[in-house]
């Protein structure tokens, strides 16, 4: 059997159902054996970029790895800042790239890169097939790799000289990634700590979402009476009215969360990714922690380890719960919970601004809603004001936060969650980076809207600058209009000119079940706006 034949039956048998790419010479062989599965749907899509970050979020709502495939060279490195961004969100990916031959790698020759050597700092494992009989075995390595804990992105290189070889190997079988679980003593000394404990408070982070234990930390919560905040990635493990919920921190050095982080003489920090917000941003007094999560912690000088439970935080925290600690006394004040429900919030008028946009978002929601917002002066609103009605249905890039991942992520979810409603929301600098996406969704015959907040400029640096400088440059750019853009691609565009207007429009793109919609808003954002979001800085 031709070696690329082999190679898509382990993709298959990986229950691989989607690969999101660009085709090339030297992937033709791949391409001829993609042609005839029965399983397998390659979705050719518009740049590279595009297909990586469609993998990252399918990868992150399936609960198995998104595949991406490029060719040699610019294909490849046109992958990398996808990759690199599933990579430091910790999603699931699986890269495939062709390569030149082995004739003519060891000299300077038309598109040849060390593509394995590129993507090693951006990725968990990078490998170049070097013998069409171990394609099989690196290929269940690769994902076994990319869906370990913590998940991130994996790169196979197939040289074009070994796709069309015969080989005889076979695909190995799938077996599940064993679940680990915290030692007795170990969670004894837990219990310890948070009994001695009088103000213990609970840090949720992406972890529990990956992991499905948002159900057993609430539990968990609500016995230990403890309040809890969340990170960018981890919102909706509590309901937004849950008693419990303190909301988001990650914000800026004048976040109200963090005098509650100050008063708390245990931070319980479960499933928390230091690639999120640094500990030394939201930590400053080195309160103590009990760190719950899969990998033992990270050492850091304001991180300073009282206690670790490493293991499943699905199993850790139903063992937790089952030693039935007593509840403590200490909230919050409720004129600190105030504060900060009030800083969520809008300015209460009928403006077009973000959060005023994001609180129709959140009113004509349902619990299978999926947002995916893009990086920019918005995002920050995002993850504070927008709360989802079920964890795991906000994507944030919160890692590399790379700008443009909006629209191709939007597919990427949709594939994954074909019945859910997805949003996606992005500026108008992430928006252009891969508009062209828009035509790769309109073949598939997908739904999803796409709201543009239009301001013609780089608004987040354009008023750092002015803050910094007293003035601003390299920020300006011109638009085209998208409406007119919308409607050359085949879809419906729409400009509501106040936000009664904008939840109409939203509302019936809702339930248009059958088409796409670009929401086209001019949104102008003053500095002290997007101050109060991030923070001075200076």
């Amino acid at each position: 059997m031709k070696a690329t034949d082999v190679f898509v039956q382990c993709l298959e048998n990986e229950g691989v159902e989607y690969i999101f790419g660009i085709m090339g010479k030297e992937t033709l062989d791949l391409m001829d054996s993609l042609s005839r599965s029965k399983q397998i749907k390659f979705v050719n899509v518009r740049h590279e970029q595009g297909a990586a970050f469609m993998a990252d979020v399918y990868g992150r709502l399936s609960n198995k790895a998104g595949v991406c495939l490029a060719t040699l060279g610019p294909g490849a490195t046109n992958l990398l800042t996808g990759i690199a961004s599933a990579n430091l969100d910790h999603s699931p990916v699986v890269a495939i790239t062709g390569q030149a031959g082995f004739e003519r790698q060891h000299q300077k020759s038309h598109q040849y890169v060390e593509i394995v050597k590129v993507f090693e700092p951006a990725t968990k494992w990078s490998v170049q097939i070097k013998d069409p009989q171990t394609i099989a075995a690196i290929i269940r390595k690769a994902f076994r790799v990319a869906q370990m804990e913590k998940p991130g992105a994996v790169l196979i290189e197939l040289p074009e000289n070994l796709a069309p070889e015969m080989i005889s190997t076979q695909p190995i079988p799938v077996t599940p990634i064993p679940k680990t679980t915290s030692i007795s003593q170990s969670l004894e000394e837990a219990h310890t700590l948070i009994t001695q404990s009088q103000g213990p408070l609970v840090i949720a982070g992406n972890g529990v979402i990956r992991q499905k234990a948002a159900a057993e930390l609430r539990t968990f919560a609500e016995n230990l009476q403890s309040p809890v905040i969340q990170s960018f990635m981890a919102k909706g493990i509590l309901p937004k009215d849950h008693p419990l919920n303190y909301f988001t921190f990650g914000f800026n050095k004048q976040d109200e969360i963090l005098s509650m982080i100050e008063d708390a003489d245990l931070l319980i920090v479960a499933g928390f990714d230091f690639v999120e917000a640094l500990p030394k941003d939201w930590n400053k007094k080195r309160r103590p922690i009990l760190h719950i999560d899969p990998l033992p912690a990270e050492i850091d000088e304001y991180y300073p380890i009282k206690g670790e439970l490493v293991g499943d935080l699905t199993e850790t925290f139903k063992a937790l719960t089952k030693l039935n600690t007593a509840p403590k006394s200490w909230v919050p004040s409720n004129k600190l919970k105030e504060e900060i429900r009030h800083s969520y919030l809008g300015n209460g008028n009928q403006s077009l601004s973000v959060e005023n946009i994001l609180s129709v978002m959140e009113k004509l929601s349902t619990e299978q809603t999926v947002v995916v917002s893009d990086v920019g002066a918005h995002k920050v609103s995002v993850a504070r004001t927008y709360q989802p009605k079920q964890a795991g249905r906000l994507i944030i890039s919160n890692g590399l936060a790379s700008m443009g991942i909006a629209v191709p992520g939007a597919i990427g979810a949709k594939l994954a969650c074909p019945d859910a409603p997805v949003i996606c929301i992005t500026g108008d600098g992430g928006a252009l980076m891969n508009i062209s996406e828009l035509e790769t969704a309109k073949r598939l015959g997908l739904s999803f809207i796409i709201i543009v907040l239009n301001n013609s400029s780089l608004k987040l640096e354009e008023q750092m600058m002015q803050e910094k400088f007293g003035h601003s440059f390299g920020t300006d750019f011109g638009n085209p209009d998208y409406v007119q853009l919308a409607e050359s691609f085949g879809i419906k565009g729409a400009r509501p000119s106040n936000l009664n207007e904008f939840e109409q429009v939203l509302n019936e793109a809702l339930h248009h079940t059958n088409e796409m919609t670009l929401i086209d808003v001019k949104c102008i954002s003053t500095w002290n706006d997007v101050k109060n979001r991030i923070g001075n800085k200076n």
